[in-house]
Formats: structure tokens, sequence, C-alpha cells
């Protein structure tokens, strides 16, 4: 099997350790031969634990790029924001890209991206992880195989987690548009895509509801300082008191808020950092609940419902056909499938790792090295021209938040994108 050689643009948490540890565990199938990160720890960090040179470490990807092409592919998993310019100047340079979601908070440089990636030739893969679980690739063959016939409608709920909801989406990264994008797209394409591509249908219109109803500094508690550590005296009333949190339970969390696990590096870091602020008292603006409603060209409906208030970390989905039911829970691994002729129900037990989106995140890895090693223009699993179908969708179900639910028409949201450009 032929090694395929990959540069890795930001070493943060996806790119050291979801992705790039493929290469440590498959290193026939991977080779790590550069890392670009504005941050010099996680560049030494990351060299030592992938056997980097320093010349092939650089600070800026703007800098990796300029020198002659070093590998088959890069694997791009810098922020939000920070997608579309190197993703650009990476297909110029004819390295296929696999690109961690969403592609970009812009949709002109979604629609840009994919049209780049066509016009070059090259792979330009999505990481819509779901995709390559167990979990969801099982449902999707029931469904394709006719089992509960055609699907009418399915309801999908995203349980973020409370204390994740908090890490990431009031005190974390993607606290805020401006520095990211919507919370229906940073956290949600995922479930657009899932819901995309088992309807198997275009979706033709979206409407959605959705606010930052809890966390804002209305409701802080009496007593709540701006940061945790301040002589907090709500901190026994309040769930999101951040060093019972990060020192306790989520101690494996603090690996994402500093590069020093002690306990002093820990507290260091609630003193001084984003994540010792009060949930109540932080910048953030993006919802923290929200609903949207699809319908595709098929007749079928579908419902997302996303909320950052639930105690675990997982997706709920039925699936209604005309001749059956599928029912299942991630966190479970497992799911049902109701036959309404025979009255019986079977369980589908499947086996996913407990860490890595379920092991979609090798999954989607190892299917991108395949195609790239057996590369002849066909469109990836995840190819950017089917996420850029449910990127729109998250752009529209947006739109309609900010104007009441308002039904957006996606053809037309499209061809306003377009004109645009």
């Amino acid at each position: 099997m032929k090694q395929v050689k990959a540069i890795v643009l930001g070493a943060g948490d996806r790119g050291t350790r979801a992705y790039a540890p493929y290469a440590l565990q498959f290193p026939h199938e991977l080779g790590i031969v550069g890392v670009a990160d504005p941050n010099e720890e996680r560049r030494k960090q990351f060299a030592e634990l992938y056997g980097l040179k320093v010349t092939q470490c650089y600070a800026d990807w703007d800098d990796l790029l300029q020198q002659s092409k070093m590998a088959d592919v890069a694997i791009i998993t810098t922020q939000d924001q920070l997608h579309y310019e190197p993703t650009m100047r990476a297909l110029e340079k004819g390295y296929h890209v696999l690109l961690e979601k969403p592609m970009s908070p812009n949709p002109q440089e979604c629609i840009r991206m994919e049209q780049k990636a066509r016009k070059k030739g090259r792979l330009l893969t999505i990481c819509h992880v779901l995709r390559y679980t167990a979990f969801w690739s099982g449902i999707k063959r029931v469904i394709d195989g006719g089992n509960i016939g055609d699907v009418v409608s399915i309801q999908l709920n995203e349980n973020v987690g409370f204390y994740h909801f908090a890490h990431s989406f009031v005190r974390g990264n993607w606290r805020r548009k401006d520095l990211s994008s919507p919370m229906i797209l940073a956290k949600s394409c995922h479930d657009l895509d899932i819901l995309a591509w088992l309807v198997g249908f275009p979706c033709e219109r979206v409407s959605s509801y959705g606010s930052l109803m809890h966390f804002h500094e209305e409701n802080a508690p009496a007593g709540a300082p701006k940061r945790c550590l301040e002589g907090c005296l709500a901190e026994q009333q309040c769930p999101y008191y951040a060093p019972r949190f990060y020192l306790g339970e989520g101690k494996k969390w603090a690996q994402k808020i500093t590069e020093d696990f002690s306990e002093e590096g820990i507290l260091k870091a609630l003193r001084t950092g984003p994540y010792g602020r009060c949930v109540y008292r932080s910048d953030n603006d993006v919802v923290d609940h929200q609903v949207v409603n699809m319908e595709f060209s098929s007749g079928a409906t579908a419902m997302l419902s996303m909320c950052g208030f639930t105690h675990d970390i997982t997706r709920i989905v039925q699936i209604m056909g005309t001749k059956g039911e599928i029912r299942g829970d991630l966190i479970k691994n497992c799911f049902t499938v109701y036959d309404f002729l025979t009255q019986q129900q079977s369980e589908v037990r499947v086996h996913s790792p407990v860490d890595s989106h379920g092991g979609g995140d090798f999954g989607a890895i190892r299917q991108f090295l395949h195609e790239v090693r057996h590369y002849n223009g066909t469109e990836s699993l995840t190819s950017a021209k089917a996420s850029v179908q449910s990127h729109l969708m998250a752009f529209a179900a947006e739109e309609s938040r900010l104007n009441k639910g308002k039904s957006i028409e996606l053809q037309e949201y499209y061809s306003q994108v377009m004109h645009i450009q």
C-alpha cells in the first residue's frame, strides 16, 4: 500500500488529536511531513509527536504553502474563518484537501472552494465524520435497502451536553459568530448533512427558530464575579463553575485549554484565559437552542432540534417510513427497525469507539486516503459538492431565524448567493 504524505495546517485539537494520529497508528498509510501553526508550543509538541524537523515546521500556513509541493494532501484544521485562503492555495498548488467542517462561515467562499476543486481536478473532502460511523452508515444501509419504504419524516435531536456547550460555545472558540460562525453551522452542519444524506433528495425550503435564552448577564446569579476563581458566591449552586469541572470530572477537557496539565497549569489557565470566565459574563452571542424545519423535493420533511441543555452528548433519531420506522441513539450504539407488516422489531447494535466521533474521525481519513490513492475524478462521500448543499441549508436556516422563522426557498437563496459573487 502506497503511503500518502500529508501536511497539517492547524495543530490544534482536531489537527493534532483527531486526524494526524492516524499516521501514528497506521504509518504505512499516512506520513506527516509538515505542519503550520502560529502557536510555538503547539508546533513543538506536534513536531515531537510526529518526528518532524525544525525545517518542516512553520508559524504561518502561507509560508508552508509557498514551498514546493511536499506532500500529496493538505489536512486543514485551522479555525473556521481561516479555512478559505489556505484551501484555495492548497488546491491551486495541487494538493488534495481534507478540510475540517464547516467549510467557511461565508456561503460565497463555500461555493468558490467547491468550484476551485472541480477546476483543479483535486479532491476537496469535508470532515462530515458522522457519515463514516458504523451507526449512521448502518441506518443508511437499512433505508437504501427499502426496509422501511420511502422516508416520510425524520426527527433528529442533537444533545450538545451542558458542559460541552459551556466549554465550546460560551467560553470557547465558537462562542461568537464573528469569530467562528453561527451555531447552526459550527455545530450542526454535521446534522444537516446527515439529514440530507438519509433523505436522499434535495432540500427545497427551511425555516428556523432559536435564541440565546440563558447564557447572558441578566441570568447571572447574585454574587457571581467575572471569573469563577474571583470568589464566586454562587459556586455551590452553579453547574458551570469552571474549577469544579476542569479539575474534576472534566479534567480530560483541560488539554483543550492549556498545554500544562498540572493542577497549577489548569488553575493558571482558569485565572487568565477565557475558560475561567463566568458563563453569564462572557462575550458569547451564539444561540443556546435552535430548531430547523426542512422540506425535501420528495415531499419528505425533517426537523432538527439542537439544544445545549442536556446531561449527555448524543444524537437521538426517529426515521418514519411508509413501511416501517427506525429509532436510534448514537451514544448507545444501537438502533431498532420496526416493520409495519410483520409488526416485528429488530435491534441493530454497532461497534463504535466511545471517542473520536464514534470512529468517524479515523473512518473519514481512512476513506480519504483510499480515494487519494485511487483518484479517478470521482467525488468523495463527503465532497465539497455535497457539503455545499448542507451548508446552504445552515445559512438559510440562520437567515430564517433572524427573520422570525420566515420560510427560505433554497433555490432562490442559492441564486442570491451566486448573484452576490
